[in-house]
């Protein structure tokens, strides 16, 4: 006697499962998937840092508002961005410098390099800037300039 199997574990002839064929164009389809994915997650990532560095010049140009308010100027070109995070040296009234500095920390742009400082600037009384991705002068796009006097 012969024991019978559920019809649905039976397999016939030609049902055995993927071919090889029908793998690859699986394969294939989910490669262009992921390209287009990644093709249009990428730039957004570059436009994060952008909005970072304007971020951070905000809060750059708060502190140094704060230190104008209380030292009643912008620190000089020489003593630059640190003298929001430390008291620099030769101010006219040390006692006037906030204890704990106007910044707990001053960050790097996007792309890891310290941010630019100008007092007097070229816009402005006092410019803060970053060379954007390619750390040049100038530039377009991702590489463009971005700086306090950019609102």
């Amino acid at each position: 006697m012969r024991t019978q199997t559920p019809r649905s574990i039976r397999r016939k002839r030609g049902e055995g499962g993927f071919t090889l064929v029908e793998l690859m164009v699986v394969i294939v389809i989910i490669g262009l998937l992921a390209t287009i994915v990644a093709l249009n997650v990428l730039p957004s990532g570059d436009t994060a840092r952008v909005q970072k560095a304007k971020a951070d010049i905000a809060q750059i140009e708060g502190g140094l508002e704060l230190y104008k308010l209380q030292n009643l100027t912008f620190p000089t070109t020489a003593q630059g961005l640190p003298a929001l995070v430390s008291m620099p040296a030769g101010l006219a009234d040390p006692s006037r410098y906030q204890k704990g500095g106007y910044l707990k920390k001053l960050p790097d742009d996007p792309w890891g390099r310290p941010y630019l400082y100008a007092s007097p600037g070229q816009h402005g009384e006092a410019d803060v800037w970053t060379y954007g991705a390619d750390g040049k002068e100038g530039g377009e796009g991702i590489n463009a300039d971005i700086g306090n006097w950019d609102k």
